[in-house]
């Protein structure tokens, strides 16, 4: 039986039109459901990373992996498990604004989440949660019973723990 695992995709790419589309075809026609995606620049200018977030057995995030690649705008694609990178997610809750002078309880929530509040207004309050799925996740829970009026979360961010040389495949590709 082939065992299924938490996967984190990076792709290294350059900013063209379509990529998106092209890259989430790959795994639409793989049958595989992404669980969190992110694109944003990277270390290296004028070149984007997306972090793309999946559940699925390793020999096939390899089949994706080398589909991937031979997209001519992808430099080059990884993958890793959890325990390879360092990841967080990062979650803005809008909360109702009574809540916040009415229940000491709310503020007890907010500091022991390591949350931050980061704007409020009469109507409603704004707080902000970087972490793990199941610490923003768990906030979300103990927020709820307070009116939760709007919640939104990244997708996964991550750093791998060793070197990825991107860098290096850059300068051989030239």
């Amino acid at each position: 039986m082939k065992k299924v695992k938490k996967f984190t995709v990076s792709i290294y790419t350059e900013n063209n039109l379509g990529l998106l589309n092209r890259i989430s075809a790959i795994f639409l026609k793989r049958h595989l459901s992404i669980d969190s995606i992110n694109s944003s620049p990277c270390e290296i200018e004028d070149i984007f990373r997306f972090v793309i977030v999946l559940k699925t057995e390793e020999e096939l995030i390899k089949k994706v992996i080398t589909q991937l690649e031979k997209q001519v705008e992808v430099i080059a694609a990884f993958y890793h498990t959890d325990v390879e990178t360092i990841f967080q997610e990062s979650a803005l809750y809008k909360v109702k604004t009574e809540a916040l002078f009415q229940k000491k309880k709310v503020h007890t929530i907010i500091k022991n989440s390591h949350a931050s509040i980061v704007m409020v207004s009469p109507e409603y309050f704004v707080i902000e949660k970087t972490g793990k799925r199941e610490e923003t996740e768990k906030l979300y829970t103990d927020l709820a019973p307070f009116g939760i009026l709007q919640f939104v979360r990244s997708g996964r961010i991550s750093v791998t723990k060793e070197p990825m040389r991107i860098t290096e495949i850059l300068e051989k590709n030239k």
